[in-house]
């Protein structure tokens, strides 16, 4: 698993971490990793032109500090010193002291670089590069040159992912001690590049529970139920679908393969789409409603391409079961009922449908996609679900649980009926007896790795085909 935390809970570990070490061990501990990635990036360092970006920070020391080392290798290092007054004073006599240099002419340099090392500004930065800073990024990112970030790449906000103002895209970014949020989280994602982590020694000094982490394969396994000798139809979970309409009936098809992909022991269609659920999925037990009457769940899936049939919501949401809520069951959805419900809900909106539930701007919502399932999470009282580039996952308990980010995420996905697959997926896993938390975080990481394996001969693939996969995807986990 991967954890991230946010700066001020770094910044507490590192203090704790300093004072039990000599004056500047723990800058030299990070700087000998990033000169050991940078390195390993070059091939070969001898003879490499390195270019140091140096702000006024720690990261800016870091920098200086690494390429000390390369320089003691055999690289032609070269420091950009953005505020000169207020480079640190160490790591600058270090980089001399090696035989690095100093110019005053970034661009020339710049020009024939082989690796540039963004030191400009690390995990306290804000609002975007100053605009002394833009014309120089701009010249590192023309170039030919790798260009590795130190920490994380300037520009872009350590907490919450998001991107105020210009920024640099890295090649790579080499971070110390922990994860950041903002290099798990888009739009900031995007400009981490391949992201390597250095330990320092911070371990001991974090608390145990993260601000965000992202599952991995083994994680996953951990949470998908496995059915075992005693298992029969109803102990491995029944889930009721209500979706598709005349208009949609094909949502109501993708939802219940995902629920019968995602493990339930039987699926419950109620809806007006029963003859297409039929013919694709004679296993699947369809009824006409109300979905009171359509017989026992242990959850419910209501929402996708219902259209304007969504009187059905609020009975579902009356029920004492887990209910997973996406797409058209999302409108005109009333954050009181949902908060005064006994049993778990699960939200799945995209950046849009999140917006409306929000009340502000689509693009809000895309660049602080991390403020905004939070908010989601608590103003509803549900576990929210933020479909997107980097899917989150956050309950409604103020924090006390670390918001899960989804590493499995695809282009590939922005296809019609995707959200529909993981809704019935997500589905499955509610009515196994994962909560709801849980059922997201696995039933996203699955969704996305079933995409990867759709799309892997090649071409457009559609939402059915991510459907079939999701057997494929189970497999990989529990390997």
């Amino acid at each position: 698993m991967r954890i991230a935390y946010s700066v001020e809970t770094v910044r507490a570990a590192e203090a704790e971490l300093m004072a039990r070490l000599p004056e500047g061990a723990l800058m030299r501990r990070a700087a000998a990793g990033l000169a050991a990635a940078c390195a390993g990036l070059l091939g070969r360092v001898y003879g490499a032109r390195v270019v140091l970006l140096v702000g006024s920070g720690d990261n800016g020391g870091d920098a200086l500090y690494a390429g000390a080392r390369l320089a003691r290798r055999g690289a032609g290092v070269c420091a950009v010193l953005l505020a000169p007054d207020r480079a640190h004073q160490g790591g600058l006599a270090a980089l001399l002291g090696a035989g690095g240099r100093v110019t005053d002419d970034p661009f020339e340099v710049l020009a024939d670089a082989d690796l540039v090392l963004d030191g400009v500004t690390g995990i306290g930065g804000h609002g975007g590069l100053r605009p002394d800073a833009v014309p120089v990024i701009r010249a590192a990112r023309g170039s030919n040159a790798v260009v590795v970030a130190v920490d994380l790449p300037s520009g872009v906000e350590a907490d919450t992912g998001e991107v105020r103002g210009e920024a640099l895209h890295a090649d790579a970014t080499v971070t110390f001690g922990t994860y950041k949020p903002g290099l798990l989280i888009d739009p900031a994602k995007e400009y981490a590049g391949m992201v390597r982590l250095v330990g320092i020694g911070l371990e001991d000094h974090l608390p145990s529970v993260p601000d965000l982490e992202a599952l991995q394969h083994a994680d996953v396994a951990r949470l998908l139920p496995v059915p075992t000798g005693e298992s029969d139809k109803y102990r491995r979970g029944v889930v009721g679908v209500v979706a598709g309409s005349a208009r949609y009936p094909g949502a109501a098809v993708l939802a219940v393969a995902g629920a019968l992909r995602g493990g339930a022991g039987a699926v419950r269609y109620v809806g007006p789409a029963a003859d297409g659920v039929i013919a694709r999925f004679p296993e699947a037990l369809v009824h006409g409603g109300p979905p009171a009457k359509a017989g026992r769940v242990q959850a419910w899936v209501v929402g996708p391409g219902l259209g304007d049939g969504i009187g059905v919501v609020a009975e579902v949401l009356d029920s004492d079961v887990p209910v997973l809520v996406d797409a058209d069951g999302l409108r005109l959805l009333d954050a009181a009922a949902v908060r005064g419900r006994g049993a778990p809900t699960l939200l799945t909106p995209h950046a849009g449908e999140a917006a409306a539930l929000l009340g502000v701007p689509r693009e809000e919502v895309e660049s602080a996609r991390l403020a905004s399932v939070r908010e989601l999470a608590s103003r509803y009282g549900a576990t929210v679900l933020l479909k997107g580039s980097t899917t989150l996952v956050a309950a409604p308990d103020g924090g006390r649980s670390p918001v899960r980010v989804n590493p499995m995420g695809t282009p590939w996905l922005a296809t019609a009926g995707s959200g529909d697959v993981l809704s019935g997926l997500a589905g499955s896993l509610l009515a196994a007896g994962l909560d709801a938390r849980d059922a997201g975080s696995a039933a996203a990481y699955l969704h996305g790795l079933a995409a990867r394996h759709a799309a892997s001969e090649g071409g457009p693939i559609t939402s059915y085909e991510v459907a079939e996969a999701l057997r494929s995807a189970w497999g990989d986990v529990q390997a």
